[in-house]
């Protein structure tokens, strides 16, 4: 039988349930239990698909084409499992699911209500996880602050699942703050005690409680939270601030979070299998060397919006004891005239262009690939940036006009990306992309099969518009390789230079960064870093 636990937050927003719920899936994973995680964000959004990485940031995308919340990035790097469409859900999902049923006239001429169709909708994709997972345990963060009008229909769904299950088949955990007021020089420990209130008067009594605090708590503010929030002492878990997020999981064994969790179902305590993450810890905090990367974007003012390539920077550098630092290049200051752009990349040893959508800012990154490639750079390009380096080669090399993606300009003689003939018909924006695995075909004797070992792979996508095939051989002429193609639709889905005209340039048109795991870098980024290394060096 299906155990649950369940992530609330109190407070405020930010306080770290996705970082929170992770741990305690890795550290139950960490015990021989099958582990299985969803997140519920409570706005009305069918999806963050169509939402703005400057609002919301990252959309990461599971391997069945989900498109998600940035939290479950954090969750599959941290319990290295793949999760899918019953990962996510959404206020926009359950609405209009229910209102879908109700014009199908599934629900018999009813009066549809808050409850019982709402709620029992948001306890259906509880139970749909569990039964599609088969976990031993289902890990459930709840977006959003309890007390926020748009959650409240979520908790009094969990109000009832509780009834359902029992307390020895649910446990809730709900993190707050422990503010310290540096006037008076000491912690405060009303709000925890409110939203614990709050909570209850939602009729959830919480098992444990996470406390974020810059400081160690002491055992008199422990007792008094636990006197007032009805817990034990010892099912209060600090989440003290920590450097590294990776290090969160260990400060949380240590207390014994797992085994609180375990007694309560009454499951079986076995011996922690946490090697590979404490020599993790080991690593990062032990990295001698230091390699610095450009990432040139759009939306650099919020680093959320990529946030897992910035990880998947970092994870490949560990393999090499070697910190990232990333240099943060506003794609659209490189497109003003003023710009000296030998200045802003004179400390880069490497050079990548992520993903987007939209022509600002276009132009510049064609400007960094450019200078990339011209002065030898390791260069990766990710969806867009492999139809920059695509549109880059095309001006300045095949020397062709007039040259640009139909996305940015519709009316371009040249356009060497275009969209999929299935996909010119589209109307509605959301949910419409390439998105998910696709499987590619890797050919032999190029730095693809080098990086990757292997001639057939499948990689997340999330995009529309695909390189244009028409313009294959004149690119193939003048020296581009195309070195991963889909087998099914000969879409294009890697180029690269060879070696001898550059010692490392190569682009994908899928995202890369979605399979990266801070123990499991992946093959891509794990080349570009140690290129960037060597290049470094010389």
């Amino acid at each position: 039988m299906t155990k649950f636990v369940f992530v609330t937050g109190g407070v405020c927003s930010g306080l770290g349930k996705g970082i929170t719920a992770s741990s305690i899936a890795l550290l139950l994973k960490a015990k021989g239990y099958k582990v299985f995680m969803q997140k519920f964000d409570p706005y009305m959004n069918v999806d963050p698909g169509t939402m703005s990485p400057i609002q919301h940031g990252e959309v990461f995308v599971t391997a069945d084409g989900c498109e998600t919340d940035l939290d479950l990035g954090h969750y599959e790097r941290f319990i290295d499992e793949e999760l899918n469409y019953t990962s996510n859900i959404t206020n926009g999902k359950i609405y209009s699911s229910v209102i879908e049923k109700e014009r199908r006239g599934d629900y018999l001429g009813a009066t549809i209500q808050i409850v019982p169709h709402i709620s029992n909708e948001i306890k259906n994709k509880i139970y749909e996880a569990a039964t599609t997972s088969k976990a031993d345990i289902v890990i459930t963060e709840i977006g959003g602050t309890v007390g926020d009008i748009e959650s409240s229909v979520m908790m009094e769904s969990l109000r009832q699942f509780r009834l359902e299950q029992g307390n020895k088949n649910t446990c809730f955990v709900h993190t707050t703050l422990i503010p310290y007021l540096y006037g008076s020089n000491e912690l405060k420990t009303k709000p925890t005690q409110n939203s614990v209130i709050e909570l209850r008067r939602l009729g959830i009594q919480p098992d444990i409680l996470v406390t974020r605090a810059p400081i160690d708590l002491g055992n008199s503010i422990k007792q008094k939270i636990a006197l007032f929030g009805s817990i034990p002492e010892e099912n209060i878990i600090e989440a003290k601030d920590v450097p590294n997020i990776y290090q969160i999981p260990l400060n949380f064994h240590n207390q014994k979070i797992e085994e609180i969790i375990l007694n309560q179902f009454e499951l079986k305590v076995t011996k922690s299998k946490l090697n590979d993450w404490k020599n993790l810890i080991h690593t990062v905090e032990n990295l001698k060397d230091e390699v610095e990367i450009a990432l040139v974007g759009k939306y650099v003012e919020l680093e959320d919006a990529y946030l897992s390539v910035k990880e998947a920077l970092s994870s490949s550098g560990y393999r090499y004891q070697t910190k990232v630092k990333i240099n943060w290049v506003d794609s659209e200051l490189l497109e003003k005239k003023d710009t000296n752009i030998k200045e802003i990349f004179k400390n880069s040893q490497g050079i990548l262009v992520p993903g987007g959508f939209g022509s600002r800012g276009i132009e510049g990154k064609i400007i960094a690939c450019k200078y990339a490639r011209e002065n030898k750079i390791p260069y990766l390009g990710i969806c867009l940036g492999m139809q920059i380096a695509v549109i880059e080669y095309a001006r300045n090399v095949c020397k062709l006009e007039d040259v640009s993606s139909k996305e940015f300009d519709s009316m371009c003689q040249n356009p060497v990306i275009d969209l999929m003939v299935n996909q010119k018909a589209i109307v509605n924006k959301g949910g419409t992309l390439r998105l998910g695995n696709y499987e590619c075909k890797i050919a032999k004797n190029t730095l693809a099969h080098e990086d990757y070992q292997q001639e057939s792979i499948f990689e997340r996508h999330r995009h529309r518009y695909e390189f244009n095939n028409d313009y294959r051989n004149i690119l193939e002429q003048n020296g581009l390789v195309f070195s991963g193609i889909n087998p099914e639709s000969n879409l294009v889905e890697i180029i690269e230079l060879p070696k001898e005209i550059h010692p490392h340039f190569i682009a994908s048109q899928f995202h890369p960064e979605f399979k990266s795991r801070p123990t499991k870098s992946h093959p891509l980024f794990d080349s570009f870093i140690k290129a960037s290394i060597h290049h470094k060096k010389k």
